[in-house]
């Protein structure tokens, strides 16, 4: 008879996990060790019979293929290879699946392991800091109840109520990071447990956390896990780090409001927000990092150039544009205006309203009505209008206008169309996220052999507008269908491979640095996003082009064939800028606001040394001018050096100096943003100067 101990218990499980029997010499043997209570030998033998009789094959990035013991965890593998990996490695890919480091693997597997520099590593390393942060706040503040604790681009956050009667302020921030030191010196293990709908539904009754039980009640049984560390256990698919040891350098951001699950109904929560390194050295150069976009933050800059406001009274995420931001944009449109009339482009305009109907058809009142700005109603009854969502519905409709034979495709509809949303006040922020925005928006109807040629041709416009705008650092991501759900998406198989199809070889065409993402497609059609990195590393996306088979099909679209049959065009999606308020934010965050020289609301400025020679200085305005030359005239009662500080601060490229000499010679001595004095010119020279540096910088082709 076997002694029923936690070991014994745990062993016969394997066992049976492993479906090792009494066929096997050696079971029996366990079994009689067990009986004995000699664990240690029964343990040895279990271990040398699983991994000596059940191999595994693991395949790695290069195809090589080893075999492994069953069983054997990520961290394991590693450190066969290399004990240097070993250190080094924070998460695994087993099977297209993140998992911990230390989950055994019991079948054949395709591994990947990630390091710090992948993005996959630093999701488990901050998603452990949030569950760390978490733990120091429940030891700190106990009763805390815990939301969702989520791993994002820089850091993580956690949403968490600590009560009505407490309030967690910046002051806190100190003694929870704290805390989370200490914690993590004291190398805790991060442990997964799978558990029944039920023992999770008990834990967190018991804890009386009704966050997570309504998180809970929402998922299958069977798929739930827990983890814990110390004294702390959540809710979470994982994954997470062997252990807290690697968390060294710890700052806890920020705090704000975050209503429970986005909904402005529901209550509102406290959201700290905070980032962690494995050395101190990595937070100290964010941290630097950091200071460095406060000072580029768009709304700063916005407001110190008068580029842009909002006002209350006209209402939240509504911007409102200044005389210089209004230039700025205009000239951002007629650029791309003259790119897309060299690429066959046709301008359209449509109304900032819609029938309800349209939108009806189109699809987009199902998918987003309940969160967009409600329908107006009119005296006549039965009449609904909605603010326009999307561009793409209206120019459906310019493509019905008259019959469309095969001669007439590729057609190209562009427009600078506003388009309104509703966003939660919550996640307003500047111009990256507002309620009314406008698009670069076209839409191309064309024949499906022409699917790929128009695609590369978008490409080719948004290289264009990355080369002229200095964005060199970019990459590309494909967004196709989730192999295994195909419910949410719209069109035939066949048409969706030859979309995906032509996505792909346009990419490998132009030699994009791409990366594949399933399961990101659009409902209607896979799509091509460009990720741009600033000047700070920091990741936007900028440009999109997607491929639509579903809009033709809603809106019974045709074109006369060479057969004389009907057929249904194919619609490509595109919009290089993205919406103009958003590439404008980057824009500022990427250039610190000193844009490139032709698009500058104000090229020079020229300064007078003294009141003496404001009129030679009005002379020079009106010849900038007559130039073409965007130029402005500083004569306040000030010293030149303060002059010249303060319109540095402005970020105008060019700053003339004219004074007795330059007066009585017809020049001008310049000075270059940044680079100080650039010697003197003529004023013929210097608009020489000017036009050539301008036709440089649109030498895009």
């Amino acid at each position: 008879m076997i002694k029923s101990t936690p070991v014994s218990k745990l062993l016969q499980t394997k066992c049976q996990n492993y479906q090792i029997t009494n066929n096997v010499p050696l079971f029996k043997n366990i079994l009689h060790y067990l009986s004995e209570g000699k664990h240690f030998i029964s343990i040895f033998a279990f271990h040398f019979l699983s991994r000596q009789i059940f191999m595994i094959k693991i395949t790695f990035p290069d195809q090589k293929i080893k075999e492994y013991p069953v069983g054997i965890t990520g961290l394991e593998i590693a450190r066969s290879i290399h004990p240097g990996l070993a250190r080094a490695v924070l998460s695994v890919t087993v099977n297209g699946e993140l998992w911990d480091l230390m989950r055994p693997i019991n079948q054949d597997a395709t591994v990947i392991f990630h390091k710090w520099d992948d993005e996959e590593g630093k999701h488990a390393f901050w998603h452990s800091s949030a569950h760390l942060m978490a733990e120091a706040i429940e030891i700190t503040f106990p009763g805390t109840k815990f939301g969702i604790g989520p791993a994002i681009e820089n850091g993580f956050y956690y949403d968490i109520d600590p009560g009505d009667d407490v309030v967690i302020t910046e002051k806190d921030l100190v003694k929870v990071e704290q805390k989370m030191l200490e914690l993590a010196r004291s190398k805790e293990v991060y442990i997964r447990k799978e558990v029944s709908k039920s023992e999770a539904l008990k834990f967190f009754t018991e804890k009386r956390d009704n966050y997570k039980l309504e998180l809970i009640n929402e998922l299958e049984d069977g798929t739930i896990s827990f983890y814990t560390q110390g004294s702390f256990t959540d809710l979470c698919r994982g994954p997470h780090l062997p252990g807290t040891e690697n968390i060294k350098a710890i700052k806890l951001l920020s705090i704000a409001g975050a209503y429970w699950r986005g909904d402005e109904k529901r209550k509102q929560l406290t959201r700290i927000y905070g980032i962690t390194f494995p050395k101190k050295s990595m937070l100290d150069e964010y941290l630097v990092l950091l200071e460095e976009a406060k000072k580029r933050d768009h709304r700063k800059i916005g407001k110190e150039l008068e580029l842009f406001t909002f006002s209350q009274k006209v209402g939240q995420g509504l911007p409102l544009w200044l005389p210089k931001g209004a230039q700025l944009r205009e000239r951002l449109e007629d650029f791309l205006k003259k790119v897309q009339k060299d690429f066959g482009y046709l301008p359209v305009i449509t109304p900032h309203i819609g029938q309800k109907e349209l939108y009806v058809t189109s699809g987009h009142y199902e998918k987003y009505g309940k969160d967009s700005f409600q329908p107006i109603k009119t005296p006549s009854e039965n009449e609904e209008f909605l603010l326009k969502p999307m561009n793409c519905p209206h120019h459906c409709e310019i493509y019905k206008f008259k019959r469309r034979t095969f001669r007439d495709l590729p057609l190209r509809f562009a427009e600078f169309g506003t388009v309104y949303r509703y966003e939660q006040s919550g996640e307003l922020h500047g111009l990256t996220r507002v309620r009314g925005f406008t698009q670069d928006d076209a839409h191309i109807f064309c024949r499906p052999d022409q699917l790929k040629e128009e695609f590369l041709k978008v490409i080719d416009i948004i290289f264009i507008i990355f080369k002229a705008l200095d964005f060199k650092d970019f990459f590309t991501q494909i967004s196709l269908r989730d192999p295994d759900d195909d419910e949410k998406y719209i069109g035939s198989d066949e048409n969706w491979e030859k979309a995906e199809s032509a996505i792909i070889e346009a990419c490998e065409e132009k030699g994009l640095n791409t990366i594949i993402e399933y399961g990101e497609a659009a409902f209607y059609g896979p799509k091509l996003d460009f990720m741009v990195k600033d000047a700070l590393g920091r990741k936007w996306q900028l440009g999109t082009i997607q491929v639509d088979y579903n809009l033709p099909e809603r809106f019974e679209l045709e074109y006369v064939g060479s057969d004389d049959k009907r057929h249904r065009p194919v619609m490509i999606h595109r919009a290089p800028f993205g919406s103009l308020e958003r590439f404008v934010a980057v824009l500022i965050e990427h250039t610190a606001g000193k844009f490139p020289l032709w698009l500058s609301p104000d090229q020079v400025v020229i300064m007078p040394i003294s009141e003496k020679y404001v009129d030679y200085a009005k002379k020079v305005l009106n010849f900038l001018n007559n130039c073409d030359i965007r130029s402005l005239i500083d004569d306040r009662d000030e010293k030149i050096g303060k002059k010249i500080r303060d319109n540095e601060l402005k970020k105008i490229p060019y700053l003339l100096i004219v004074g007795e000499k330059e007066a009585g010679s017809n020049e001008v001595s310049v000075r270059k943003q940044g680079q100080g004095d650039q010697g003197t010119m003529s004023l013929d020279e210097f608009a020489e100067f000017i036009k050539n540096e301008v036709e440089k910088q649109m030498q895009f082709s």
